[in-house]
């Protein structure tokens, strides 16, 4: 009977274009989603402004430079022993409208030269496809919400499989695509809160994700493509089962994007719920095979938190910030932005997606944001290395234990970057220190971590030594 982790598991990082890049107009490159939302510091929201707005401050613009700096950037991840590096391609780089005909060359070498960085030290990229980086350029056909924009997306997606085939062969075809009902401007530069609006938008993302996936086999055999879930996870209230009913209806809200993409078909449950809405999608003749021939190889989703819902529990979520219960767990502690630091539920989610879709997991993103502070040129980060260590050693009990199948884990991020909840910097989740503030004032000197040096150790000892 093995032991730990698989020989060949996925230890790294993961980072967003949007939320590292900057250089927000270089290389030829157009506006995206991220690039109108301000920043969220002091506790006001981030807020989508129409176009940019001359002496606002947009933290998207410059982020940590990563564009500039990314060499350095993948050396030090290099340096910590990454097998892998989940990151993002920024569809307007690439399609600085969304709607061209021919690709941006400029965005294609740029990315090019990040792949052949990676290959370099033997790192292997995880590549989302779209992650929170529609172009702005959409907007004029309604985004998600016109049938149009797929067609775009598999014109992006053909490109991206074959200018990097043989360099990239794990993809992700949305970043949390389940932000939908949560998010819907992050999800796809959708501004309405009208539930028919959003299931239009929902449905053309699974129709171009399965085009995705047909087109990535056809292309390249070895291509493996997977969804990635927003790892909402809920517990009771109370054994009253009208709490429980509530979870049961929560999760059905959040688990359904992994239905249609995972089984390739909507579930019954979902469909009941349209016809008492009157909910109508949009189907045309050949979309309900494409969606089952389209169905994904891998589900990976993020976990940072877990929720409590109760027969109180509004499941009409609204605006950028998401998801509130309107309970909170009193067995648990919280980080400085109140979410619940919940390791145990993460094996939990592990084994709730496995039983359900029998189908290899990978964990995405997990880490802490916090607040750090340098002291005589060294950050000294104990509660971090303490967060992803009892996360790690669920994850374990959930392979050694329960046998579940879990390829990788990409913890977030392992660089300092924007925080796409608040747009601040001060929420910190790295293993590197990038010296900037929440108005972008800084050296964007790299300093590595303590904590940088304790997940060289677990990488070297592949997860065995997580002191």
């Amino acid at each position: 009977m093995s032991k730990g982790f698989p020989r060949n598991f996925l230890w790294g990082g993961a980072t967003a274009a949007n939320q590292v890049e900057g250089a927000y107009l270089s290389g030829g490159k157009g506006l995206s989603t991220a690039d109108v939302m301000t920043t969220g510091v002091h506790g006001v929201p981030r807020e989508v402004t129409n176009g940019v707005i001359e002496g606002t401050y947009y933290p998207s613009h410059n982020a940590i430079d990563h564009y500039h700096r990314f060499q350095e950037d993948i050396a030090l991840f290099a340096e910590m022993g990454f097998k892998c590096y989940r990151l993002s391609i920024n569809w307007s780089r690439i399609f600085p409208n969304g709607d061209e005909e021919l690709p941006n060359e400029e965005g294609l070498k740029f990315y090019d030269e990040v792949f052949d960085t990676c290959q370099q030290y033997g790192i292997e990229p995880l590549v989302t496809i779209s992650h929170f980086e529609t172009p702005l350029g959409l907007l004029k056909y309604g985004s998600w919400e016109n049938r149009k924009v797929v067609d775009f997306y598999v014109r992006y997606c053909q490109t991206l499989f074959n200018r990097y085939k043989g360099k990239v062969k794990y993809w992700l075809t949305f970043n949390e695509i389940n932000v939908m009902s949560t998010k819907p401007w992050m999800a796809g530069a959708i501004k309405s809160n009208d539930e028919q609006v959003r299931m239009t938008a929902a449905y053309h993302q699974f129709l171009a994700s399965a085009k995705a996936v047909h087109l990535a086999h056809e292309m390249d055999p070895d291509n493996q493509v997977g969804m990635m879930y927003a790892g909402h996870v809920a517990y009771p209230n109370s054994p009253d089962p009208e709490d429980m009913q509530t979870v049961n209806d929560f999760m059905h809200k959040m688990l359904f994007y992994c239905d249609v993409q995972c089984r390739g078909y909507y579930p019954a449950y979902k469909l009941k719920e349209f016809e008492r809405k009157g909910i109508v999608l949009p189907i045309q003749d050949g979309d309900l095979e494409e969606l089952l021939e389209g169905k994904v190889d891998f589900l990976s989703f993020s976990y940072y938190a877990t929720h409590v819902v109760g027969k109180e529990t509004n499941l009409n979520f609204e605006g950028l910030n998401g998801v509130k219960t309107g309970y909170k767990n009193p067995h648990l502690p919280t980080t400085e932005w109140g979410w619940t630091i919940d390791p145990m539920g993460l094996r939990y989610a592990l084994n709730l997606l496995y039983d359900r879709y029998q189908i290899p997991l990978m964990i995405v993103e997990n880490g802490l944001g916090a607040v750090d502070k340098v002291e005589d040129g060294s950050i000294h980060d104990p509660y971090r290395i303490e967060y992803l260590r009892e996360h790690i050693s669920e994850i374990k009990k959930a392979i050694e234990i329960d046998g579940v199948p879990v390829m990788g884990y990409t913890m977030w991020g392992p660089i300092d970057l924007i925080a796409a909840s608040t747009g601040e910097m001060k929420k910190r989740y790295g293993f590197i220190y990038v010296d900037i503030d929440d108005e972008g004032k800084g050296t964007f000197k790299r300093i590595k971590k303590d904590s940088f040096y304790w997940y060289k150790k677990v990488i070297e000892t592949n997860g065995e030594n997580l002191e």
